[in-house]
């Protein structure tokens, strides 16, 4: 594994070099409020986007055009405004065999799939994805999708998420971090603290992209 940290002013705009460096054939995206201007910025950058294929890093259990849906930002920001090839969670379903299904078929049934770039945030709480400290999901290695049922954060809804090995497999994992809030993640995440769930992340490359009242002085 390879980890660097940047701490830029202009998250999109290093979200979208770090992509167009990249240039991923397949991608995993998350919700949140922090990486909306960088979907929409990749909106705009004129990426070659036929043949890409596009899932979800996670969703809360609402249908698609739920205003908390996790695809319906993604979507909205990005997704419906490129040709790429889409596969959201069904948030309505919550069902984590039909996207480990979706996986399978896209991926094959050879081991892990290795997803090109996997779009990452990290919580107040440290938690990635929707993978929260201390919750046993955290520890699941047999599978590639799983549900939460109790994700012990607001909103309340049960969501699914990509497990610990299928998020490490990736040949990127892009973390985006902003505001005062996540230093003290930020700064265990950086000291490599066991207890953080973003720290189980462990792609070939990490890149953790943060603005710079998110890093401890």
């Amino acid at each position: 594994m390879r980890s660097r940290l940047v701490v830029t002013e202009d998250l999109a705009g290093e979200a979208v070099r770090q992509f167009l460096q990249a240039a991923p054939r397949t991608i995993a995206l998350s919700g949140g409020s922090t990486p909306r201007p960088a979907y929409e910025a990749l909106a705009r950058s004129g990426y070659d986007w036929d043949g890409v294929h596009a899932f979800m890093v996670d969703e809360r259990c609402v249908p698609m055009s739920h205003p908390d849906s996790n695809f319906r930002m993604a979507s909205e920001a990005l997704l419906a405004r490129v040709p790429a090839v889409v596969h959201p969670m069904n948030g309505a379903a919550c069902e984590p065999d039909a996207y480990e299904a979706d996986l399978r078929a896209h991926f094959g049934e050879g081991g892990v799939p290795r997803i090109d770039l996997c779009f990452m945030g990290i919580g107040d709480d440290g938690h990635t994805a929707s993978l929260f400290p201390g919750r046993p999901e955290l520890d699941v290695m047999d599978r590639w999708v799983v549900r939460v049922d109790e994700p012990g954060m607001e909103p309340l809804y049960p969501r699914l998420t990509l497990t610990v090995p299928v998020l490490s497999a990736a040949r990127l994992a892009l973390f985006l971090v902003s505001g005062a809030s996540k230093r003290g993640p930020v700064g265990r995440l950086l000291g490599g603290d066991p207890d953080l769930p973003a720290c189980r992340i462990r792609a070939e490359e990490v890149v953790l992209v943060a603005t710079p009242d998110a890093v401890p002085a």
